[in-house]
């Protein structure tokens, strides 16, 4: 259902990389409460053509854009604007690559210049596109910008490997931007703490199945969606959240305040 809750609004999304990544969901769920947008990833999934069909589905222009690269991005601001006629009011960060996790590397064997290129591009990426958009000042006043993270951040998951600190990095980035945008420019930047969501991305995790149905015992509500983050990256946006800043939000169904639950001791007890 449609409450134009984004109406008149215009923003980014970056990495939509098929129909079932969050970024896909959000910017449908956007399309639908009325905003305009600019779709972006880099230009090798740029290559893979599933975002074409989605920017047909919400009227986008597609912008590629290396988000390790500050020149890629001040074009991708400029044309932006350009696009919308003024500055952008909301940006959705949903990237992140994991090397070693990619190549198989252990935590405790794992290559550093690959490691280098994981924070870089799952969380300095974060701290490049909200300088472009300071530099540039690209950002209305009030404008949001969310981030994906997972709860690895702050608890172990061994298989989540080199994820976890680029996670715990995305979310100081957050915190530390966020003061200074919102002093300036009373700009929001929050990180969403998703559940483990059956993605493209997030399947690739070694022992992923064994993470989403622990995950799916030990919340009260049950794993959240792919589209129910839509909705809630959607709320963010939105003038409803105009005071919340700095935070990172758990979205998952009660997972990270739940010590244990009568389905995990079920389980065990087996």
């Amino acid at each position: 259902m449609s409450y134009n809750l984004l109406k008149g609004k215009k923003g980014i999304i970056f990495g939509a990389l098929d129909e079932k990544s969050i970024a896909w969901r959000t910017a449908l769920r956007c399309h639908e409460e009325g905003a305009q947008l600019v779709l972006s990833n880099a230009p090798v999934a740029l290559r893979m053509g599933e975002i074409n069909k989605l920017a047909e589905a919400v009227n986008a222009p597609v912008i590629g854009a290396d988000v390790t690269n500050m020149d890629d991005l001040k074009k991708l601001f400029e044309e932006s604007m350009k696009h919308f006629g003024g500055p952008v009011d909301f940006v959705l960060h949903s990237i992140g690559m994991g090397l070693n996790v990619r190549k198989g590397k252990h935590y405790v064997e794992m290559d550093y210049e690959w490691n280098k290129k994981t924070l870089d591009i799952s969380a300095m990426s974060l701290h490049r596109v909200l300088r472009t958009a300071w530099d540039m000042d690209a950002l209305s006043e009030g404008a949001s910008v969310v981030a994906l993270t997972y709860i690895a951040a702050q608890r172990v998951f061994p298989d989540y490997n080199e994820m976890a600190d680029a996670k715990a990095l995305l979310e100081s980035v957050t915190r530390s931007f966020g003061y200074h945008y919102g002093v300036r420019k009373k700009v929001r930047v929050n990180t969403v703490s998703q559940s483990p969501t059956r993605t493209t991305a997030g399947s690739g995790v070694k022992g992923f199945d064994g993470f989403i149905n622990f995950a799916e015992k030990m919340s009260p509500l049950g794993n959240a969606s792919a589209d129910e983050c839509a909705d809630y990256c959607v709320t963010l946006f939105s003038d409803l959240t105009k005071m919340v800043t700095m935070q990172n939000l758990f979205h998952d169904g009660g997972y990270s305040t739940t010590g244990v639950t009568g389905a995990v001791i079920d389980q065990m007890e087996k």
